[in-house]
């Protein structure tokens, strides 16, 4: 028993000294756990639709299913509106002809808007008939006092008595309406997957470089490599520089790999061009790089590495664009303009799903260059403190 207790003194020394796997243990769960709750506590984000030629009571339908309803009296570049607008969908009523056009870059939201438009097109249209019958009774019971005065005058004329025949009005049948569809991205058969699958490409891509290249670092540290490259006449730019294209060429050639695998094999939405979805992937896998090669100077071995994901990866995970951040606190919605997961996530988005031109994703694509300089500007800094001579 001595024995045993004598082991649990030591781990239990270990772990108070070991200030940073305390924090992992007792902090990080408790930070992550909070950022969950907010994602998940947000209001609702409403569905924005458009719509032109629907009736008042129509419209108030529409917006007591939890819709924000914009009305436009006349719009001629429907999908430009959606863009410009921000629209999850536009409504175009002419009669019994209705004309619904989806943005559906979230198929989800237009699979919720058309079965609200639908119940609401029928509820309008039943209550129409209904007002409809009502109009023809009261027409009909007019028709028939009017009839009356008629016989009884001729019968004062006369004397003879006019059968007065009943008047009962048919409600005429029923007009089927015609809704046709429209999609901006995509189509009818589109899945959520689709939408989010460019996602974790770049997820997939940043987190595993971003592993393998703080092992790796570390790697070279742990060994004396670094020690004895930076005893030489080498610059730290320098160093940075090869490092960076050394491990680069591996991760241009992991982008290469899972981006061709998930479009060609999985069969994932690729809209715009392939080289763009490489230029982005590489981007990630280069800000990975050097955020991995950054934090590999604050670890002691691969153990203290795994230990960031929890502060570093899962946070991105959350803000990337997989949960809607549009019903989140501005606070956090700043947080994940902070990550660089972020920006990649809707690059990879625009080009794939939203099929959209370098000028689509161009701002995502210079805050991934800035990223991908600052941290190799603090690794050249933080290269300084393993100059012995």
């Amino acid at each position: 028993m001595m024995r045993v207790m004598a082991i649990v003194k030591r781990i239990a020394n270990q772990f108070r000294r070991d200030k940073r796997t305390l924090a992992l243990m007792f902090i990080a769960p408790l930070i992550l756990i909070t950022l969950i709750n907010y994602l998940f506590d947000g209001d609702t984000v409403k569905p924005k639709i458009g719509v032109e030629g629907v009736s008042s009571s129509m419209v108030t339908q529409l917006k007591d299913t939890d819709m924000s309803v914009k009305q436009y009296s006349s719009v001629g570049d429907v999908k430009g509106t959606i863009k410009s607008d921000g629209l999850d969908a536009f409504v175009k009523q002419d009669g019994a002809d209705v004309m619904l056009t989806f943005e559906n870059s979230d198929p989800g939201v237009s699979k919720q808007i058309q079965m609200k438009l639908q119940a609401a097109l029928m509820a309008e249209q039943k209550d129409a008939m209904k007002q409809l019958g009502v109009s023809m009774q009261e027409a009909s019971a007019k028709i028939q006092q009017s009839l009356a005065g008629i016989a009884k005058q001729y019968a004062a004329q006369t004397g003879q008595q006019l059968d007065i025949p009943a008047v009962n009005l048919k409600i005429p049948e029923q007009q089927q309406l015609s809704i046709d569809t429209a999609y901006i991205y995509g189509d009818a058969d589109t899945t959520f997957f689709d939408t989010i699958g460019p996602i974790f490409i770049g997820f997939f891509v940043f987190f595993f470089v971003f592993l393998i290249a703080g092992i790796s670092f570390l790697r070279e540290r742990t060994t004396g490599t670094l020690e004895r490259l930076m005893a030489t006449p080498i610059k730290r730019w320098e160093l940075e520089t090869g490092y960076l294209l050394g491990f680069g060429i591996f991760a241009l050639a992991q982008s290469i790999i899972v981006a061709l695998y998930s479009i060609h094999v999985l069969d994932m939405v690729q809209m715009g061009s392939i080289w763009y979805v490489l230029l982005i992937t590489l981007m990630l896998a280069m800000v990975a790089l050097t955020l991995g090669i950054l934090l590999s100077t604050f670890a002691n071995n691969e153990f203290q590495i795994v230990q960031f994901i929890p502060i570093v990866i899962v946070p991105q995970v959350l803000f990337c664009g997989i949960f809607p951040l549009e019903g989140m606190a501005d606070w956090l919605q700043w947080i994940a303009h902070i990550m660089p997961l972020y920006y990649g996530a809707d690059a990879l988005t625009s080009i794939m799903v939203k099929g959209e031109g370098f000028s689509g994703f161009a701002t995502d694509f210079y805050i991934l260059v800035g990223f991908a300089l600052v941290f190799m500007i603090l690794n050249i800094f933080a290269l300084k403190k393993y100059r012995k001579i």
